[in-house]
């Protein structure tokens, strides 16, 4: 009778483990390790090559770096926070882009980890129409990942071995 009454305990504290994953925890699991990825990303390229851009019509590394930033304030400071941000300064050299890297993510995350869960599914205005935060969340991930791809492909191009994946 001891073994069944531990394992119901065990079940029930497993079943409370799982209900406590929300779409915020969800969210900042994956956001680490997309600012681990990103952030690896940015540290193989050597500085040297950080105005490289496949064609005139493309970003070049550095400025897709700046533009995953930017973007990030921009939507976490629109629907998650009232901070304001400094841009960056477009002639930062790469340690500096780093920082302001990992400076951005981090503000995302605070953002959403202070944001209310139910106000996740309030709706806001967006240029494309409305949205909930959910989907601004949904949006601030596959920006990020957009971009980070162009920048493998820009790793690859330099016969640079871009980071190893890690999806979660």
């Amino acid at each position: 009778m001891n073994k069944f009454i531990l394992l119901a305990l065990l079940l029930m504290n497993i079943s409370l483990i799982a209900q406590q994953e929300t779409t915020q925890t969800v969210f900042l699991e994956k956001w680490e390790n997309s600012k681990e990825y990103l952030l690896k990303i940015a540290e193989v390229m050597p500085e040297s090559d950080y105005e490289y851009a496949p064609t005139p019509r493309q970003m070049s590394f550095k400025a897709q770096l700046i533009h995953i930033t930017e973007n990030m304030h921009w939507l976490a400071n629109s629907y998650f926070s009232a901070k304001k941000y400094s841009p960056l300064d477009k002639s930062a050299n790469k340690a500096a882009i780093i920082a302001y890297i990992n400076a951005s993510f981090d503000h995302v995350k605070n953002a959403v980890a202070t944001t209310d869960t139910q106000e996740l599914t309030e709706t806001v205005e967006f240029f494309a129409g409305k949205k909930n935060k959910i989907q601004i969340l949904n949006l601030l991930q596959d920006h990020v990942t957009h971009h980070r791809g162009q920048l493998i492909v820009y790793l690859n191009l330099k016969e640079i071995t871009p980071p190893k994946y890690t999806g979660w």
